[in-house]
């Protein structure tokens, strides 16, 4: 009687592997969506976009107006030597024109013959233009260039962080997800060793069962309850960890409620794999985009530098009048007008032209570290696709596995139960049933983690 009881119990329990329903389930979507709202390192990749505004913002502070003013005067023994008054305002263009208007007021017993102006001031009105270095690019256009680059390359940046922030917030879900699914399997187990050792002392009792029985049964207990200890501690440290992807509203880290608890291993949160499609974005991979970004700066500095070759030809030229109603109409060259030509150049150019060959060098290095680094990720992505797919293969031919290794467990107890078999055989048989249904769990959180990685190594991650 006793033995048709335990194998009653045996048979209605050894294959209820699934979760108790509740309503405090953490999704991996809703993980997912907290993560990115919340965690630092999104804030952080937010923030990528604010240092390349600032940084555009600095470097267009180079075309900023320069307003001016100088006062000199010199007074001794009750004689004004001399009294010299000016302001002015500079204007630089994005044509590398720079714009100057100014007035300046002279006057004094030894005042230098080349600053008498009228008593009244006067005012002048032009532009200094570079001829020959500095034409098509300067320093101040070549450094807004490189901020503008800059700018454009924090989208790069900002991508490639939530991407490593997506990879690393699904392992950790989904490690989660395996430490409680292999505790609710441990703990039926115990359930199980527990039920069978009561039987069997039972079964002891009216003599039914021999007394190392008892012995093999209390042993399972004993086993089971040590490895059911060993999941509470890991589901503990992996808990912990996943905590450190909760943050709240005010960026006050937060810790999950024990009542909470992952979506099933099972559930079928997997998006469609499209292969092809996957190849094709690795070509706008933001690690690929980053290094573009660099090349196009260094295209800039290179560039910059080749115009130092170029001698150097500044013209000046100012209209003067007393009046400003006097500059309408006023002649280029005829009256009341400055100007000036500055020429320079080194006669070598060595500095100049091993600048633009180190500029050059540069380049050439990191177009060959951009080749290296697609091969690299493609190389990635055929690895983790190839894992993917053998996850997929290992996944099926396990689950056939666990279903023949139950099988076996059956017949076992039905042998059982009829004398045919002994408890110790029954217990290796569940043992195995047990493993497999642990190994089966880890293999399908392994196929949820590649997933995440197949389409990391695609350059993808969280949506912007």
């Amino acid at each position: 009687m006793m033995r048709i009881i335990l194998f009653t119990f045996l048979f209605s329990t050894c294959f209820f592997r699934a979760y108790s329903q509740t309503t405090d389930t953490l999704n991996y979507d809703s993980f997912l969506a907290w993560v990115i709202e919340y965690h630092p390192i999104a804030t952080q990749a937010e923030l990528q976009l604010l240092m390349g505004d600032m940084e555009v913002r600095s470097a267009r502070g180079g075309f900023d107006p320069l307003v001016y003013g100088n006062l000199d005067k010199k007074s001794y023994s009750e004689t004004l030597y001399y009294n010299k008054q000016e302001a002015g305002i500079s204007i630089p263009t994005w044509a590398g024109i720079e714009l100057n208007g100014s007035f300046e007021r002279n006057n004094g017993k030894y005042l230098n013959p080349e600053f008498n102006v009228p008593s009244d001031g006067l005012f002048a009105a032009g532009a200094s233009v570079n001829l020959g270095q500095g034409l098509i690019l300067d320093q101040r256009r070549a450094t807004l260039r490189q901020a503008q680059i800059y700018q454009e390359s924090t989208e790069s940046q900002k991508q490639k962080l939530l991407n490593n922030l997506y990879l690393q917030a699904t392992d950790m879900y989904w490690r989660w997800s395996l430490a409680h699914t292999n505790l609710e399997v441990l703990k039926e187990g115990v359930e199980l060793a527990e039920f069978r050792y009561e039987a069997v002392k039972s079964s002891f009792k009216y003599g039914d069962l021999p007394a190392i029985d008892t012995v093999e049964a209390f042993s399972q207990v004993l086993n089971r309850q040590y490895k059911l200890q060993e999941a509470e501690n890991t589901l503990f440290s992996v808990t912990q960890e996943l905590n450190t992807y909760l943050w709240d509203d005010e960026g006050n880290p937060i810790n999950l409620n024990e009542g909470i608890v992952p979506e099933p291993l099972e559930t079928n949160s997997l998006g469609i794999l499209n292969v092809e499609e996957l190849r094709t974005f690795v070509a706008n991979h933001p690690e690929l985009q980053l290094v573009d970004f660099e090349l196009a700066s260094l295209d800039v500095e290179k560039r910059l530098k080749a115009q130092q070759i170029i001698p150097v030809v500044k013209l000046k030229y100012n209209f003067l009048t007393e009046n400003l109603n006097d500059f309408e109409g006023a002649g280029f060259f005829e009256n009341n007008y400055k100007w000036g030509l500055s020429v320079y150049t080194p006669l070598l150019w060595r500095k100049s032209r091993g600048a633009v060959g180190l500029a050059k060098a540069k380049i050439y290095s990191k177009e060959n570290s951009r080749d290296l680094k697609e091969i690299q990720l493609r190389t990635k992505l055929e690895s983790e696709i190839n894992n993917f797919s053998n996850l997929n293969r290992q996944i099926t031919t396990y689950q056939q596995n666990v279903i023949n290794l139950e099988t076996l467990l059956q017949g076992e107890m039905r042998r059982f139960e009829i004398g045919e078999s002994s408890l110790f055989l029954v217990n290796a048989r569940e043992v195995s049933v047990f493993n497999s249904i642990l190994t089966l769990n880890e293999l399908i959180s392994k196929r949820k983690i590649a997933y995440a990685k197949t389409r990391y190594a695609a350059g993808l991650g969280f949506e912007l």
